[in-house]
C-alpha cells in the first residue's frame, strides 16, 4: 500500500485497512476525520518517536499549535508553519511511515 493508497481509503470511510502498525492506523484515522480515535491511538504507539509525530499533526489540525510543539519537539520534527498545508505533511507522513514498514507491501 502506498500513501495514496491509505489517503484513498481513509476517504471511503469504514475501518483501517487490515496490517498497519499503530501510527500509520492513527494518521489513516486523522485522514478520515476520526480525531479522537487517531489521539488516543497516538498515545499508545510503540515506536515514540513515529506516535509523537503523528499527535503532533493532530494538533496542528486542532489548531492547537503551541501542543503540536511540543509534540514536534519529542518527535525530533521540525515543525510546519501556521494551519498551511497539512494534507502535504500528513502524505509526507504516510509516505515515510508505510516506507519503513512492513506494511507497506500490502
Amino acid at each position: 500500500m502506498n500513501a495514496e493508497e491509505l489517503a484513498s481509503s481513509a476517504s471511503a470511510g469504514g475501518n483501517p485497512p487490515a496490517g498497519l502498525n499503530d501510527s500509520t492506523k492513527a494518521l489513516w484515522l486523522a485522514r478520515a476525520g476520526r480525531w479522537s480515535e487517531a489521539h488516543d491511538l497516538c498515545q499508545t504507539v510503540e515506536d515514540e518517536n513515529d506516535g509523537a509525530w503523528v499527535h503532533a499533526h493532530l494538533h496542528r489540525v486542532e489548531g492547537n499549535l503551541t501542543n503540536a510543539s511540543y509534540w514536534y519537539e519529542q518527535a525530533g520534527k521540525p515543525q510546519p508553519d501556521g494551519q498551511s498545508m497539512l494534507g502535504e505533511e500528513w502524505l509526507t507522513m504516510a509516505k515515510e511511515l508505510l516506507g519503513r514498514s512492513p506494511q507497506s507491501s500490502l
